[in-house]
């Protein structure tokens, strides 16, 4: 099996599925989407905290390496992570993984 990543996309709520959608046109093979909730910026920043919804939804994507550089970059175009308060992504190497369909060749 090649190497995999996992790329962890936090955005805001109602953002996942055009974050999503341009990671599979990426070379994604699939993504899991659930909710959660975020605390902690929005104390710290006073009365404009209020403007930014705590809902969030989390999206995973497994990817091959080779396209790992390609989706995360989608998710930061799709979700506008570039932007202040948007969201937050990060990517983490995949020590051992059952059940993932490699992409054919």
């Amino acid at each position: 099996m090649q190497s995999l990543d996992l790329i962890t996309c936090i955005v805001q709520r109602g953002e996942a599925d055009k974050v999503v959608k341009q990671s599979l046109q990426e070379g994604a093979q699939g993504a899991t989407v659930y909710y959660g909730r975020g605390t902690g910026v929005r104390q710290k920043i006073g009365i404009f905290g209020s403007l930014i919804q705590p809902e969030k939804e989390i999206i995973l994507i497994v990817t091959p390496s080779d396209v790992t550089d390609r989706v995360f970059n989608a998710c930061i175009i799709a979700g506008k992570l570039d932007l202040p308060g948007r969201g937050f992504a990060f990517v983490q190497k995949i020590d051992r993984a059952v059940g993932f369909l490699e992409m054919l060749k």
